[in-house]
């Protein structure tokens, strides 16, 4: 659940605070079952090595922008995130330690509403994108 933050409370620049997750092949089973996606190279290290995926099974990206969702939705009002644009840069694997991270870029006012865009990315431990994008949220205001 989102806490109350207000659009006088942020200024471009600011980080969001970030999320960090540390992937397993159960989790991604989990998962598939869940979002319908069983290619095997979610959970199946054979199949994903024989397919050219020379570290075996990866994350599925979806999972990927969930977390990054995830960050987002934390920090911000409840009914705060209007939109979230991604990419999929680098393949997360299993024992990775995912970052997700964030960082206001412009904040503004549009039809009586108050705005803020943000970089968001998730990271490995050795500094890799594997998710980049953009998000767009609505914040209130105090007064």
């Amino acid at each position: 659940m989102g806490k109350e933050l207000y659009f006088e409370d942020v200024n471009v620049g600011d980080d969001i605070p970030s999320l960090a997750k540390e992937p397993t092949t159960q989790q991604l089973v989990m998962y598939a079952g869940a979002s319908g996606d069983f290619y095997q190279i979610h959970y199946d290290h054979h199949f994903a090595v024989n397919a050219g995926l020379n570290d075996g099974v990866i994350v599925h990206g979806m999972l990927s922008m969930g977390w990054v969702a995830q960050m987002l939705t934390d920090w911000l009002p409840d009914w705060g995130l209007r939109k979230i644009d991604v990419r999929f840069s680098a393949m997360a694997i299993p024992g990775n330690t995912i970052t997700c991270k964030g960082k206001i870029t412009e904040k503004y006012q549009e039809n009586g509403k108050n705005y803020i865009n943000c970089d968001i990315s998730c990271e490995n431990q050795e500094g890799t994108k594997t998710v980049m994008g953009t998000a767009t949220a609505e914040l209130p205001s105090k007064g």
